[in-house]
């Protein structure tokens, strides 16, 4: 079984501008939203995935994702349940570790979210001086949640 353990944190100034390196547009949509299982397209740059999550237990879930055809995953998000979440991810390595910092755009505009993926969730990481405060069990800030209830909203 795939597992994801993820944690999150909201970002503050411009300080991780600098260590980004890598950028991809994203768009995503989602066929099921509930709590328990997501079943989420996403169209990253000139790919494509079905995701498909289980809930969520801490910072850990099971996670199954698969590349598809662009062109499915364009019809498919024309099929999702609420808007398409639109952002730019950005790669920032600190201390040897990668996070994904999503800045997000449209109706979620001027939010700045970094996630970080681990071994486990015990795991021990530094924290960059961007971080503000963590969110990972704050249900506001999940993707699909974001789709319905966008952050300019709040």
């Amino acid at each position: 079984m795939g597992i994801e353990i993820e944690r999150k944190f909201l970002v503050t100034g411009e300080g991780w501008r600098q260590p980004a390196s890598a950028q991809t547009r994203f768009s995503q949509g989602y066929l099921s939203r509930d709590p328990t299982r997501t079943v989420r397209v996403r169209i990253a740059g000139e790919r494509a995935f079905l995701t498909i999550k289980g809930a969520t237990q801490g910072a850990t879930r099971a996670e199954f994702e698969y590349a598809i055809p662009l062109a499915d995953a364009q019809q498919l998000l024309a099929m999702c349940d609420g808007p398409v979440v639109e952002k730019i991810r950005h790669l920032c390595v600190h201390e040897g570790m990668t996070w994904e910092v999503d800045e997000f755009l449209g109706a979620n505009a001027g939010l700045v979210v970094a996630e970080i993926e681990l071994e486990s969730e015990d795991q021990v990481f530094a924290h960059p001086a961007w971080l503000s405060e963590e969110v990972t069990g704050d249900a506001r800030y999940v993707n699909a949640n974001l789709a319905v209830r966008p952050f300019t909203s709040w």
